[in-house]
């Protein structure tokens, strides 16, 4: 954690660490580590709200719980940019992190892969595959995906490639 502000130290340090390793075909210890996946998610939203922090929201989209579905935002010059957010869970998960993907900013980016995958290769993978199997989804989120948006999105903004809604709506009107 040497190099990071201390608002990021804070968060992760508040964030439940996983014990279980095991991935979606592992049956029980599936449902196990998916049970304290919701923990982990659960106490970082809490935190993320008592903190007025709150940035997104998610759900597993299937019983199983291998494929999430949400919707992240960033506010930019005091305006709100809302994005949907979707990943899988890797069959080599947790060894593997989920590839988190914003299909709205797809092709916008060269930090993005194919599908609107966000790259996460260089900063979080290492820092992923060392805190194995003790990261999980919350982790990702908070030191992968936050990062992320926060160094990005007011490049998009600011180049154009991103609008708010608000000024779509007034173009479409004209």
């Amino acid at each position: 954690m040497e190099g990071w502000d201390t608002s990021t130290k804070s968060a992760l340090t508040k964030i439940p660490l996983l014990t279980t390793r095991a991935g979606p075909r592992d049956g029980a210890a599936w449902t196990q580590r998916l049970k304290e996946e919701y923990r982990a998610l659960i106490a970082y939203t809490s935190m993320n709200k008592s903190n007025d922090n709150d940035w997104f929201r998610i759900s597993a989209t299937n019983p199983e719980g291998t494929r999430w579905e949400g919707t992240c935002w960033y506010v930019h010059n005091l305006r709100r940019y809302e994005f949907q957010l979707q990943f899988d869970i890797p069959v080599t998960y947790p060894a593997t992190a989920p590839e988190i993907e914003l299909p709205q900013l797809d092709g916008k980016t060269h930090k993005m892969y194919r599908g609107g995958k966000i790259c996460l290769t260089v900063h979080f993978k290492p820092l992923w595959a060392k805190n194995c199997p003790r990261f999980g989804i919350a982790h990702a989120l908070c030191l992968g995906l936050a990062p992320w948006l926060a160094a990005e999105v007011p490049i998009l903004v600011d180049s154009g490639m991103v609008k708010h809604k608000d000024d779509e709506a007034t173009s479409a009107e004209s």
